[in-house]
């Protein structure tokens, strides 16, 4: 039986499916919400590789199997004032050999034997013993190679004859170069192993000089090829410092020529700019090449005198160098690494008068019209306390001036007397003795280590009030020193020291500006200017004569300081002074320790005079006109003179034996020390009798 048409025509009408809106507004929202999960989900993997994307780097890495290599950084430049490199990083190359590629052909093992004895200077011997373990892939054949060797090496590697070479490659790294060698050693330091920084600027400023190693990975992916991915290494910091290489180099060549003359145990000097206290050379006679800090070499100053063989043991110092111990010989650098105006302290001598004058002026308990009678000393309590002009009976009546100009310790102690402790202590204290310069430079001794060095109030009695009026009995470093003259002669501005002006990156950005610090005033800028004309009557008029350079106008002041043990015949000389007085721009200070010839300040005011006329000009110091009318035959000075007439005490240093000073000048074979004012039993002892040695 057949069915109808119109049965047919109505089923295909109820298959018919309809689109409705309600439909259509369901699929909206199907699409929309999947299209939300995208974006939660793309913004999650964007987070995911902000957050630890280097987390799941290294472990693909690690499950892909891979290789990598430390791409080294560049340690930053040190430079000086001008622009003139004084250290800087050097790249070279060490050159790997795999002797499993090497020895696994004939005809590419005879190609690279050949390359290697050509390039690079290798024995067959050395070649051999590079490729005994066949199945090696790592050997350092040779450290150190220069870009102009790797560049021919490769150079010849491109030609068809080179093109069976195999098994050679490089590691890149750095190298630190000081292209000036000895110039300034104290002032740079060096570096050692992982560029760590020692002593100098490279130490104190190491985490600014270091930068960030990066690496190259190499790695299968998934098709089995070699993808590289690079992490580029960040370079350190550049260091401009207010280092003047040409002012270094002139103060090197003075001194160099002052000892082939006569010897010193050290000559050190300290160059500074007054008006800010930045540092523009030091140097200390016993000098050591950066570029290979641990030479022995340097050392055989300590071996030059028969007393220093016999206390070390040696025959000579060959022997020393040949049998002595790894400890010992890290003892005799450490002496030539040591930075003596930094780090060590010594009795600064007449100097120190400068400063005694400035607070009595300040604090008015005396002008510059008082007078005082000067007999040859003073009898302090049970000591008599000279004066070097003691053996023709004083210098008479001076004024203020002459008291500076003669040095007069009979006038100093005089003045001190009438400023009393308290006073005399406020001004040691405003000028920086007895604390720290917080100098950019290490090794410098803590606050702690360096209170106890000085007499202070609760522990100064009539003599030591005496002594230190002249610069005896406190010890002080040359950069304390070299500091409070600057703030004595610029206007009363106590400015810390420093040595870096600012620190820059890679292309010369600045990173950060190290402006001079200014720490506090001292005295008015009347007083200094009184003072700075009372330090040019010292040169023109009294024991500063041989410090004159014709046509500038000098103030300055001598030093003659007695070493421990008293009455031993040995003292440190110095001369610290300024150029031009009315507008001082340059201060040189000179100390001499135990020079051959100890009569008297000449020979460091000398010495002051040869650098100071080979520096004005080249920093463009006018000159004045002014003109020295002096006999270098009857030129006075100030004479090296003992302290006390009669009996000495054993040691009258603030800090006793435990001020570092005591070691250091030879006062060890005293059998008796006394850590209190030597005239007083009942003042208190000296203070801080547990502080540190001074650190290198």
């Amino acid at each position: 039986m057949t069915r109808r048409p119109q049965n047919r025509e109505n089923r295909r009408k109820r298959k018919r499916k309809v689109f409705t809106n309600r439909m259509r507004g369901r699929l909206k929202f199907v699409f929309g919400c999947v299209m939300v999960g995208f974006g939660v989900l793309g913004a999650k993997i964007i987070w995911i590789n902000a957050q630890k994307g280097s987390q799941y780097k290294q472990q693909v890495l690690t499950q892909q199997g891979y290789s990598s290599k430390v791409i080294p950084y560049k340690r930053g430049d040190i430079v000086d004032a001008n622009g003139t490199v004084l250290a800087t990083d050097k790249k070279v190359y060490d050159l790997i050999l795999e002797p499993a590629n090497i020895v696994q052909y004939e005809k590419k093992k005879t190609a690279t034997v050949s390359a290697l004895k050509e390039f690079f200077g290798f024995t067959d011997e050395e070649i051999a013993g590079f490729l005994a373990n066949e199945k090696s892939y790592y050997v350092v054949a040779k450290k150190g190679v220069e870009y102009e060797e790797v560049q021919k090496f490769e150079e010849y590697c491109k030609t068809d004859e080179g093109s069976n070479v195999v098994g050679i490659y490089y590691e890149e790294r750095y190298v630190r170069v000081y292209p000036n060698k000895e110039l300034a050693c104290h002032l740079l330091g060096f570096t050692v192993s992982g560029n760590v920084g020692m002593y100098g600027v490279e130490e104190y400023y190491n985490s600014e000089l270091n930068g960030t190693n990066g690496r190259e990975y190499s790695y299968l992916n998934e098709d089995y090829g070699v993808t590289n991915s690079i992490e580029p290494a960040t370079n350190g910091y550049n260091l401009v410092t207010s280092i003047d290489a040409n002012v270094q180099k002139i103060v090197e060549e003075k001194v160099k020529a002052k000892l082939e003359e006569e010897d010193a145990k050290n000559i050190s000097v300290l160059v500074m700019n007054p008006k800010n206290c930045q540092i523009m050379a030091l140097y200390n006679s016993h000098t050591f090449d950066p570029n290979d800090a641990y030479d022995l070499d340097s050392t055989q100053y300590q071996f030059d005198t028969q007393e220093e063989l016999e206390a070390s043991r040696y025959s000579s110092f060959e022997d020393f160098k040949q049998n002595g111990t790894d400890e010992e010989h890290v003892d005799a650098l450490y002496k030539v690494w040591r930075n003596f105006p930094v780090s060590d302290v010594f009795e600064p001598g007449s100097t120190y008068k400068t400063f005694t004058i400035s607070g009595a002026l300040e604090e008015g308990v005396i002008t510059p019209e008082d007078t005082f009678f000067c007999d040859g000393g003073e009898q302090i309590e049970d000591r008599y306390i000279q004066c070097h002009s003691h053996d023709y009976g004083g210098h008479g009546m001076v004024d203020l001036s002459g008291a500076l100009e003669k040095s007069c310790n009979d006038a100093l102690m005089q003045i001190v007397a009438k400023e009393g402790i308290a006073l005399f202590d406020k001004y040691q204290v405003l000028f920086g003795f007895g604390q720290s310069t917080n100098v950019d430079l290490p090794g410098e001794p803590s606050d702690s280590s360096l209170s106890g060095l000085v007499y202070h109030a609760d522990n100064m009695g009539a003599v030591s009030l005496a002594i230190s009026s002249f610069g005896q009995g406190v010890t002080t470093s040359m950069m304390q020193v070299g500091t409070a003259f600057c703030s004595a002669i610029n206007g009363g501005y106590y400015y810390e020291p420093s040595v870096v002006q600012r620190i820059e990156d890679e292309n010369g950005n600045i990173v950060r500006n190290l402006d001079p610090v200014l720490v506090r005033r001292t005295i008015s800028e009347d007083v200094s200017a009184q003072m700075r004309q009372f330090l040019k009557n010292v040169v023109s008029e009294g024991t500063g004569k041989k410090a004159t350079v014709e046509g500038y106008e000098i103030g300055g002041k001598t030093g003659t300081a007695e070493k421990l043990p008293r009455g031993n015949g040995k003292y440190i000389l110095s001369f610290i002074g300024f150029a031009p007085v009315d507008d001082p721009q340059v201060v040189i200070y000179v100390v001499a320790d135990e020079p051959e010839l100890q009569s008297g300040s000449g020979e460091a005011a000398h010495l002051f005079a040869d650098i100071a006329e080979a520096i004005f000009p080249y920093l463009n110091i006018y000159k004045t006109d002014e003109t020295y009318d002096i006999d270098e035959a009857t030129a006075e000075d100030e004479p090296a003179t003992p302290i006390y007439g009669g009996e000495a005490p054993a040691n009258d240093v603030a800090g006793g034996s435990d001020n570092p000073y005591v070691e250091q000048s030879e006062g060890e074979t005293t059998t008796e020390t006394t850590t209190e004012d030597p005239s007083a039993t009942t003042e208190s002892p000296a203070q801080d009798t547990t502080q540190e040695a001074p650190t290198g």
